[in-house]
């Protein structure tokens, strides 16, 4: 089975794959601001979720459980969740944020 949350993929001995999140440099230039009046948040969520599975994230918002913190996959996949989330906090407009932020959240639970 293949960890989609490990930086290093099967890729040529001494280069390590970065992970597909890392090409995101700007996520309003794929999923459109939700602000509830031009975007709703059905059709927000449509969109997010459909980049979320095409850069193998989704399982960051689905309701997946995380490994555990003992598995060494755990560090990987917490700073792969802040990047998800940065997705999340940055598509949403300044009305909304408030409403979602918190400390110490998770892509899944905001």
């Amino acid at each position: 089975m293949t960890n989609t949350d490990s930086n290093a993929v099967n890729g040529a001995p001494g280069k390590p794959n970065l992970h597909p999140v890392y090409s995101v440099t700007n996520i309003l230039n794929k999923v459109r601001m939700l602000d509830g009046v031009k975007v709703s948040y059905s059709a927000w969520v449509k969109l997010f979720t459909l980049h979320a599975r095409g850069y193998k994230v989704l399982h960051h918002i689905d309701g997946t459980k995380p490994p555990p913190e003992t598995d060494a996959t755990y560090a990987s996949w917490c700073e792969i969740d802040a990047h998800v989330l940065q997705w999340i906090y940055g598509s949403v407009s300044d009305e909304i944020l408030p409403r979602i932020l918190e400390a110490d959240s998770t892509a899944h639970e905001a």
